[in-house]
């Protein structure tokens, strides 16, 4: 939930005779979460939403990498993996590939090159895409959102919708399913709920969908529901993107990380002083350009750090990664908890005295152990665990 919003036609009162100039109701329709005791949002549709059929199991979108776990100890390992060197395939469905994971957590990249030809709806979790690389817009139930690269698109756990992107455009997005939903942290917000005056965001900062009705006018029938870690199809009766007013507090939303108010002080602040949104089971940050520790001797650079509860989970996006070497932009670093981690040789000593970095970069500290996927030992750049052993600091 960011804030209440509204938009098209709606009631004086929900539950309540809503008819359309040819005396028909409209149909309305809840979507919760938690029960009746969570957030929702109520929707009004031309036709009864409910009116799908044909119920199957799907082909999965995209692989499920618990299928793949391997109980097997594997010995705690620094990784890097190499998302840009993914090859671009599949839709945004379809072309999803998970990197990471545990019960709670998906990680992985996205590079699609086609439309999806059906309606999507995660009823497993939370959506959010960092737009590392492309364009589009999300058509859903609220309406049209567009969203750009530097952008974060975050989509409600039971949203249907499809994705259009942007013709002439390459597309990379760091994608992360979480099976709670995806909040600002609550340390942002007053008694009120509003976002506080010291947050890092206001409310302005985040876009919320449009709606022009029909929503995809000619759009599929077909759609897919995942849900279980299981893919279930159904056709509709009609095009099921005929909303003509919404309102609530679930709906998809974009925020430009450039819009993320960095903070600094004296001495170097820890990496939750960049955290922009939350979960029950881990906190996302932004790393954006910034003015750097101005205290005198301040080593600028983050210490070398040992992860005794959380992983730690870094997409490089652009800029100069001033503490580390071998990575580039599309880089993600993956550093368990068990063993320490820090700045590469030599990278220490010189950002003393450096008063701002330009860098861009997304990190997960992700609160139970993850898992690798099959997929990301493919782009993985085994050499980085002893990338640390150069004391000379002139490794490439």
């Amino acid at each position: 939930m960011i804030n209440y919003q509204s938009q098209g036609l709606l009631p004086k009162k929900p539950h309540t005779a809503f008819r359309k100039p040819s005396g028909e109701l409209y149909y309305e329709q809840c979507v919760t979460q938690q029960g009746f005791e969570g957030p929702f949002s109520i929707l009004y549709h031309q036709q009864p939403p409910q009116q799908i059929h044909n119920g199957s199991m799907a082909t999965p979108l995209w692989p499920q990498p618990h299928a793949f776990q391997n109980d097997t100890p594997e010995p705690l390992r620094r990784r890097h993996f190499r998302s840009q060197d993914f090859k671009p395939f599949g839709s945004p469905c379809t072309g999803r590939m998970p990197m990471l994971f545990n019960e709670h957590i998906t990680v992985g990249a996205v590079k699609p090159t086609a439309n999806d030809d059906f309606y999507f709806c995660n009823g497993d979790g939370d959506d959010l895409f960092y737009i590392h690389e492309g364009a589009g817009t999300l058509l859903s139930w609220y309406g049209h959102l567009e969203f750009k690269a530097g952008d974060y698109l975050v989509v409600p756990r039971g949203t249907l919708h499809r994705f259009k992107l942007t013709e002439g455009l390459a597309q990379h997005w760091f994608w992360v399913e979480s099976s709670t939903s995806i909040q600002p942290p609550e340390k942002y917000r007053n008694a009120s709920g509003q976002l506080r005056m010291d947050a890092p965001y206001t409310h302005r900062d985040f876009k919320v969908p449009t709606l022009n009705t029909p929503v995809d006018l000619g759009g599929p029938k077909r759609q897919v529901t995942k849900k279980r870690r299981a893919f279930t199809a159904h056709d509709h009766a009609h095009n099921p993107m005929d909303t003509v007013g919404w309102d609530g507090t679930i709906y998809p939303f974009v925020f430009a990380m450039d819009d993320f108010s960095p903070k600094t002080g004296e001495v170097h602040l820890p990496p939750t002083t960049h955290a922009t949104f939350a979960t029950e089971h881990a906190l996302i940050c932004s790393f954006v350009p910034r003015l750097v520790d101005f205290g005198e001797d301040a080593v600028t650079c983050p210490y070398p750090h040992s992860n005794v509860d959380v992983e730690e989970v870094l997409f490089y996006a652009d800029g100069d990664f001033t503490s580390r070497k071998g990575t580039s932009s599309g880089s993600m670093s993956f550093h368990p908890s068990g063993v320490p981690h820090g700045p590469h040789p030599g990278a220490y000593e010189k950002s003393i005295g450096v008063k701002k970095v330009q860098e861009r970069a997304v990190m997960l500290d992700v609160t139970e152990p993850l898992f690798v996927s099959p997929q990301a030992r493919e782009i993985e750049d085994r050499n980085y665990d002893e990338s640390w052993l150069n004391l000379k600091g002139d490794e490439s």
